[in-house]
């Protein structure tokens, strides 16, 4: 396996267990190990797929939405804060993802346009 889908896995294995985490810190009681796994499941799944943007959006995410919720409601919100940036940076990473393929499409099919011949 090479390096930078060994390197992908990792990080999709830390961000979505820290997710996982999360969102088993908010459901409580013994639902949090079932969580912490899901997490690992996915962040695995994602990894081997090739999902770096979309996993360094949901880091990125999580980082500005705990420093955000710490410095609005205290070190005690900082968990919250940190699961509502990491769900916010999901969508926002899918959302910028789809618009970078859309824009990589067309930038190919109009150098695919240039290079053809015309037979006009």
């Amino acid at each position: 396996m090479a390096r930078s889908k060994v390197f992908d896995i990792v990080l999709g294995m830390t961000v979505m267990g820290t997710v996982g985490t999360l969102i088993g810190l908010t459901l409580g009681g013994g639902l949090m190990p079932i969580a912490i796994a899901v997490g690992l499941v996915l962040g695995v799944v994602i990894g081997f797929l090739g999902g770096r943007r979309f996993l360094i959006s949901i880091l990125v995410g999580t980082v500005l939405g705990g420093a955000l919720a710490w410095m609005l409601a205290g070190v005690e919100r900082v968990w919250v804060g940190a699961g509502a940036g990491a769900a916010m940076g999901g969508f926002l990473g899918v959302q910028v993802s789809m618009l970078l393929d859309v824009r990589a499409a067309r930038k190919a099919a109009s150098e695919q346009g240039a290079k053809s011949p015309s037979y006009r």
